[in-house]
């Protein structure tokens, strides 16, 4: 936000500038509310007016805030004649905690309203940092396992015997992939080998089950492996943050993602690979993103939605908003592929719809966004479409899988472009009732 933008005393009165004590006081208040919303997955642009909001509340004014991927920064400077008082800080293991991060934007808002003096904001701060995570560990590794047994019955849109047999065998390769995800993590190993030993079950197991002659098709087992991993938060805060301006936060997030789908593709395309030599029937029985039993596949969404909620530790008031803006974008892609809309617009659609109605609950409960969108976007990931194109890779067909690798990106970006521009929509047609440290203004987005 430039200058200009920035907030100035009011009528322009002459006012009494903050000590140097005090002005480090609330930059370093500052600069850990936006390390808490940064690492939890919070938009730049976003962080940079939580700053902002919170050094203009105790008139540390003006100053600058800057984001950049895991780098906050806030510069303090009164009048030219003074020496800059500058302080950053680096969010060394990001992880997505929404119950953390609502925690954190309710306190801002207390903050910019006026209600809570530093001293205090201090201590909150510290108090809802060290609070225990909302869901414990075998919770969420419950969680991770019903994701992808959710998906089979997305993908497959059948719920007969063999299809529950498939939902638990995917179950299961969910629960050891998260395993063995830990296992490297605890080994201090980058998380690219993480999502590679993590992709390794799924793709074993399904290999397996096509090997077997029971006909419990496991490509299904395979493509709810990949909704359970794919990177999906990372991938809206790229676009978010390239669509605002914010074009180096938003590369280092999309390489991020190319660095995390490389892991996930490698270590299904090295199964598949060792599966197809063996004839394994890995083909898929229709479409990717078909519609087939939608009272079925709509209730499969929903619980998708909903256990990504909780393994991004999604405060409980806020799952049943969030399930029901999934239902709303799920039912609006079928409604719309059914009508024969090509899928990657029907996508796109779909989650301009999630992105508007989770900015509408956000404003209406005085939150951030990002907790009802995100999970939200689950059902609509492009799983399938992903796993048509390694299979077509492993089968010795390089034009097809490049094409639906293409189709798959496409698909992505529809998603992240659609979300933000529902989110936009809202904003630019609707009455502002979100505080006063995240409005926005039409100009002031060519940033880093």
């Amino acid at each position: 936000m430039p200058m200009a933008e920035r907030p100035l005393a009011a009528g322009g009165e002459p006012r009494q500038w903050p000590g140097p004590a005090e002005a480090s006081g609330v930059l370093d208040l500052a600069l850990r509310v936006g390390e808490a919303l940064l690492a939890s997955g919070e938009s730049a642009e976003d962080v940079e007016g939580a700053m902002l909001g919170v050094a203009h509340a105790y008139r540390v004014y003006p100053c600058e805030p800057q984001v950049t991927y895991t780098l906050v920064a806030i510069s303090y400077q009164p009048t030219p004649d003074v020496a800059p008082l500058t302080a950053e800080r680096a969010v060394r293991r990001p992880a997505s905690d929404y119950t953390r991060l609502a925690a954190v934007f309710r306190l801002v808002t207390a903050i910019t309203a006026g209600e809570v003096a530093a001293e205090e904001a201090r201590h909150r701060l510290t108090v809802l940092l060290g609070r225990r995570p909302p869901y414990p560990g075998w919770l969420l590794v419950l969680a991770s396992g019903l994701l992808a047994g959710s998906a089979t019955l997305l993908v497959g849109g059948r719920a007969d015997g063999r299809a529950w047999l498939v939902f638990g065998t995917a179950f299961v390769a969910a629960l050891t992939g998260d395993r063995l995800a830990a296992l490297v993590a605890r080994h201090d190993l980058p998380e690219f080998y993480g999502f590679v030993a993590a992709a390794t079950p799924a793709a074993t197991i399904g290999s397996l089950l096509s090997l077997n002659g029971l006909h419990l098709r496991g490509s299904v087992v395979i493509t709810g492996g990949l909704f359970a991993l794919l990177p999906g938060r990372p991938l809206v805060a790229a676009a978010q943050d390239g669509l605002t301006g914010f074009y180096l936060t938003a590369a280092a997030r999309l390489l991020e993602v190319l660095y995390l789908m490389a892991g996930i593709v490698i270590g299904v395309m090295t199964v598949l690979y060792l599966g197809v030599s063996n004839d394994a029937d890995l083909t898929p029985d229709g479409a990717p993103g078909s519609t087939v039993n939608p009272p079925l596949q709509l209730a499969a969404a929903m619980l998708l939605a909903l256990t990504f909620a909780v393994l991004l530790r999604t405060d409980r008031a806020t799952l049943a908003p969030v399930v029901l803006n999934s239902a709303v974008g799920w039912t609006t892609y079928a409604v719309l592929a059914g009508a024969g809309v090509e899928p990657i617009v029907a996508t796109g659609l779909a989650a301009g719809l999630v992105g508007l109605f989770g900015q509408l609950m956000a404003r209406y409960r005085a939150m951030s966004a990002l907790p009802h969108v995100t999970a939200a976007l689950g059902p609509l990931m492009p799983g399938s479409v992903l796993y048509f194109g390694m299979l077509a890779f492993v089968q010795g067909r390089p034009e097809a899988g490049c094409s639906w690798v293409g189709r798959a990106c496409a698909t992505a970006m529809a998603l992240a472009i659609g979300v933000n521009l529902g989110g936009e929509v809202a904003r630019l047609f609707l009455p502002a009732s979100r505080p006063a440290f995240t409005s926005r203004r039409p100009t002031g987005r060519h940033r880093r």
